[in-house]
């Protein structure tokens, strides 16, 4: 089953993507990924009122509003925003297959006060059947894929692994 991770990892780094689904994780050694993770925990502290997780099951919805139906996703820098989009895209569309109809998204980045507007439409959800698709060709191959240097390789968890 496709995760917003897997989806993530694929418009990130093929590499990282076909790591992580064979169990090898380094972000736990990261400094990038904990200030990501303590800007999404101490920003918007009163929302927990309003909005609820969903845990569904393979994937992770930190902040939704069943009343407006609204996806809000915290992140630290509009750097890898491509794939912040390709996630949010991802869990409205997730939310549509459970039949939560006119689901939206928000990208939220509050070091630049900043926010992204996100919908799905019929084009994106084809979109997302061909990145699933993508997933399991590389999660399905024999190697780890080589190694494609980007400019954000060096903030990455696995720069350690890739390069080291």
């Amino acid at each position: 089953m496709t995760s917003a991770t897997l989806i993530t990892y694929l418009h990130l780094c093929h590499r990282k993507l076909w790591l992580h689904h064979h169990h090898i994780r380094m972000e736990h050694n990261s400094d990038t990924v904990a200030e990501g993770k303590l800007i999404g925990e101490s920003t918007y502290q009163r929302r927990a009122k309003k909005w609820k997780e969903l845990d569904l099951g393979y994937t992770k919805v930190d902040h939704f509003d069943p009343h407006n139906n609204e996806i809000r996703e915290v992140k630290k820098s509009r750097k890898l925003e491509h794939a912040h989009v390709a996630q949010v895209k991802y869990y409205i569309y997730v939310l549509e297959k459970r039949g939560v109809q006119n689901v939206t998204g928000i990208i939220e980045y509050p070091k630049h006060r900043k926010t992204t507007k996100v919908e799905l439409t019929d084009i994106g959800r084809k979109e997302i059947e061909g990145w699933q698709a993508e997933i399991e060709r590389i999660i399905n191959l024999a190697q780890c894929p080589d190694m494609v240097k980007k400019s954000y390789c060096r903030n990455c968890a696995f720069y350690d692994f890739c390069f080291v």
